[in-house]
């Protein structure tokens, strides 16, 4: 049975799995028709994103905004292909955006012996992204009231998970994976995986009803309370 190309989590927004549920981007539809395209996978998923947007009845002229959370090849490697497809540039946090630009990965965690290994070989490369937007911390990118940016730095310098508060989804990015479980993000990918361990702890503050994944499938039963109780039991490496 063929996988569908979109997942509902709430009226007007989807987890779009693009390499089975382990590697998702999203979609998001204003009520006026507006969609926002939030991570785009690998450099081959850049279809795939375009296949799930025509699976919800819209279109590339319909998409006003593209998001990423990070610039990692498994987020932004899709997302030269969609920014020709739909014409739009990207919006990143700002301490992201000169590695989307590069099409270079940050630095990996250089205490982590593979982080090391990454950091000589110099992997991590994509498509150069077109970004015309960058954000700090707390900033709402305009949809349906506010998609509200998340700083979380440590997988990435500008890692930043988005919370939209009317709909009560938080999209976590890589700051907890939900594969088999919730658990840290894997330490070697992480350009600090002790700062992830501690930003990550933002999200047991916010207030949301549904916790999306980027790798991984959603939460939609007590998600705050499990994500709450992960980090209990998962302190901050210090």
């Amino acid at each position: 049975m063929a996988r569908p190309a979109v997942v509902p989590l709430v009226p007007g927004i989807w987890r779009v799995p693009l390499l089975g549920d382990f590697v998702n981007g999203f979609i998001l539809r204003d009520d006026d028709g507006q969609v926002t395209l939030l991570d785009m996978g690998v450099k081959q998923s850049g279809p795939k994103v375009m296949a799930a947007l025509a699976a919800i009845g819209s279109g590339p002229a319909d998409v006003t905004r593209l998001l990423l959370t990070h610039a990692h090849p498994d987020h932004a490697g899709g997302a030269a292909y969609v920014a020709g497809a739909t014409g739009q540039r990207f919006g990143i946090h700002e301490d992201d955006a000169p590695y989307a630009r590069a099409g270079q990965s940050p630095h990996r965690d250089p205490s982590i012996r593979l982080g090391r290994l990454w950091n000589r070989l110099g992997s991590g490369s994509f498509p150069a992204v077109p970004v015309a937007e960058t954000f700090t911390d707390g900033q709402l990118v305009p949809f349906a009231g506010g998609l509200e940016v998340v700083h979380t730095p440590g997988h990435s310098p500008g890692h930043a998970a988005y919370l939209h508060r009317p709909s009560g989804v938080l999209i976590t990015g890589d700051s907890i994976f939900n594969v088999r479980g919730l658990r840290w993000p894997i330490k070697a990918f992480c350009s600090s995986f002790r700062l992830t361990t501690q930003t990550a702890h933002r999200l047991a503050d916010l207030d949301y009803t549904t916790a999306a994944f980027t790798h991984g499938p959603e939460l939609r039963v007590n998600p705050r309370e499990q994500i709450r109780a992960f980090l209990r039991t998962h302190p901050p490496v210090v």
